[in-house]
């Protein structure tokens, strides 16, 4: 007689797990704590319901990982694992779309923005005069750099991991780590350096909304390969098994190409500055 938990498919069937009801609703308490905090100044919901959320992001990877180890992401699952990757950053794409959308809706056509709002915000020109923006070609074209590198980083660890070179692969997103920490610290140096701010302007506005998001996904990308990079001083990741570091070797390299449309658009473009001086 057979066993009753012989698995006879490739596919995982999820135990029941208590992380979806709890995410939902530190996400529901996030998004009311947001609404409180706009409206009446009041932080602690916000502050609560966020950690809530990463509570609950910690917890529920922690069973993905356990049920990688335990043999559960047969082929089959690792083909839905990546689809479903593919599908989040190609919402993070769209996500990014809307900045640039209004970027340049903004900057193409200034006199219509400036007529249809009744309001002078941009002089009717772009940039707009009391705007000094930044040199494309300092520290934007520093950062650029750094994020390229990081980009080979990544690229050299995940070859290593799949020759099965250990010490390779920790080298590489060591490096990897340390250039998005040094690209946050930059932005932030760079943002406090700003001679204009958020609000009162439609270019700030838009400026920090489409730089401040990446920022926020740079930081988000370094913590993810700071968890992988622990995961391979624990052992973890097979050359023939390692969809967390392939997921985070992906984001990191969708984060590059991001900052590359920002950097041509935003800080070249934008500046009306297309040649190097």
């Amino acid at each position: 007689m057979s066993e009753t938990h012989t698995k006879n498919h490739d596919y995982h069937l999820v135990d029941p797990s208590p992380w979806p009801a709890i995410g939902a609703i530190s996400a529901f308490v996030t998004a009311i704590g947001a609404v409180l905090y706009f409206h009446q100044d009041s932080y602690w919901l916000l502050i609560l319901g966020l950690l809530a959320v990463l509570y609950t992001m910690y917890g529920w990877w922690r069973e993905v990982i356990k049920e990688a180890h335990k043999g559960d992401h047969t082929p089959v699952v690792q083909l839905h694992l990546r689809y479903g990757m593919i599908m989040f950053i190609a919402s993070e794409v769209m996500f990014f779309v809307a900045w640039f959308w209004s970027y340049f809706d903004a900057s193409l056509y200034a006199g219509e923005v400036q007529q249809y709002l009744r309001t002078d915000l941009t002089g009717g020109h772009w940039p707009p005069d009391q705007i000094a923006t930044f040199d494309p070609w300092h520290l934007p074209l520093l950062n650029t750099l750094i994020l390229l590198t990081s980009g080979t980083a990544v690229t050299w660890a995940h070859h290593s991991l799949l020759h099965d070179d250990r010490k390779g692969l920790r080298l590489g997103l060591l490096l990897t780590v340390a250039l998005g920490a040094v690209f946050t610290c930059v932005q932030a140096y760079e943002y406090s350096h700003a001679a204009f701010d958020f609000s009162g302007h439609i270019y700030g506005a838009t400026f920090f909304m489409a730089t401040g998001f990446h920022g926020f996904h740079v930081l988000v990308g370094t913590i993810f390969l700071i968890v992988c990079t622990l995961r391979v001083g624990a052992g973890h990741f097979k050359k023939d098994h390692h969809f967390g570091f392939e997921a985070a070797a992906w984001y990191w390299h969708f984060v590059d190409v991001v900052w590359l449309f920002l950097f041509a658009a935003i800080y070249v473009w934008g500046a009306g500055d297309i040649i190097p001086h």
